[in-house]
């Protein structure tokens, strides 16, 4: 749905569009190609060691890069707060709340699957993009939000032993090794429901763990809302705990961290990267009030399902390669190496991209589901 808002920033937690806009941005300019070129390119380089940073981790690891897609569900969690909040209190019942909530994890499931649906030998059905998976976390997160913490921090419990109980005991011939590629139960599920595996290693039932992260996303912003005066502290307190129980899991080799297959490990792990990025931003923003410059990436935040299918669809389908060829061939002109090609053709696909996002906030154009 597209809609109009006369008052879009009063009563915004602006952290969290500051948060939001720099994640779509980092993704935006990912998107044009960039951080491969540059990682290809800068092998054995000192450089090639922070890039690799913008890289997903090929397995048991954790990279940069493997905490985006936490973050945008995290993030999810924590606006569904605020705009449940708000609807509640204008007189909306639970069961309008639903209605909408369901109509929009149907949007969500139907833009994730069209995301990968198109394919130069056809048609797929995929169930691995960031929108599908946001469907169903978005829905869980949801139903339980008006329990009590402790039982939303039981469910959170629960689905963490749900996916360690799949992935260890579920024994299935040639999938029944838990944390191994190609040969786990999650590559078995995605047999039963897209008859294929994902040569990279990823798995639909990521959003069984993952519901995690939009689950605690509305916890933090049940708190953020509180007329609690200790907020920052409890983020920290719960940013320690997330990332020293994460990674102890992966240390004392009981589960390992693995972004892939979204291990109990990985998910409190980067919940507990994803609490520290947001009382940053908490602090330096609302706290703080350091608010210069951060319109940069609001612009793109208040936007932030429009620009991402943008350049998800339209950009890498064709977009970027209209854009590239035009600042190619212009430079082509004056024999410009090809590190000056791929940094203009970046600059250019994102600048034009960031531009659209500005000329529909000037217009108060915000596309919502």
């Amino acid at each position: 749905m597209v809609t109009t808002n006369s008052n879009s920033l009063p009563g915004r937690l602006l952290s969290l569009d500051f948060l939001r806009g720099l994640i779509m941005v980092l993704l935006a300019i990912e998107s044009t190609g960039l951080y491969d070129y540059l990682y290809e390119t800068s092998k054995g380089q000192s450089f090639n060691g922070f890039i690799t940073q913008f890289t997903h981790h090929p397995w048991h690891g954790l990279h940069f890069w493997d905490l985006v897609q936490p973050s945008f569900m995290f993030m999810a969690g924590v606006a569904m707060a605020f705009s449940l909040n708000k609807q509640w209190a204008n007189g909306v019942t639970w069961e309008q709340s639903f209605k909408k909530i369901a109509v929009r994890c149907c949007w969500l499931f139907f833009w994730g699957v069209l995301d990968y649906a198109v394919r130069p030998k056809g048609l797929s059905f995929e169930l691995w993009d960031v929108l599908t998976q946001l469907s169903f976390t978005t829905m869980v997160a949801f139903l339980i939000f008006r329990w009590s913490n402790i039982a939303q921090i039981g469910v959170c419990i629960g689905l963490f032993l749900l996916t360690e109980i799949l992935y260890r005991f579920t024994h299935v011939p040639g999938f029944d090794m838990p944390f191994t590629d190609q040969h786990n139960f999650g590559n078995y599920v995605d047999t039963l429901l897209m008859h294929k595996i994902n040569k990279g290693g990823w798995v639909a039932i990521n959003c069984i763990p993952t519901a995690v992260h939009t689950i605690a996303g509305a916890l933090v912003g049940k708190l953020l809302l509180s007329d609690r005066t200790d907020k920052l502290k409890q983020l920290l307190i719960w940013t320690a705990v997330c990332l020293l129980v994460g990674f102890a899991l992966d240390w004392l080799k009981i589960t390992p961290i693995i972004k892939r297959i979204a291990t109990t490990s990985f998910t409190i792990a980067s919940l507990g990267w994803c609490l520290l990025f947001l009382s940053a931003a908490y602090w330096w923003v609302d706290i703080k009030n350091h608010r210069k410059y951060l319109t940069f990436f609001t612009i793109v935040g208040m936007n932030s399902l429009f620009i991402y299918l943008f350049f998800e669809i339209v950009g890498s389908r064709w977009f970027n390669g209209y854009i590239s060829a035009i600042s190619n061939g212009v430079l082509d002109w004056v024999n410009a190496g090809e590190l000056i090609k791929v940094l203009a053709a970046s600059a250019c696909i994102f600048g034009l991209e960031w531009g659209l996002c500005y000329f529909l906030y000037r217009k108060k154009v915000f596309l919502r589901l």
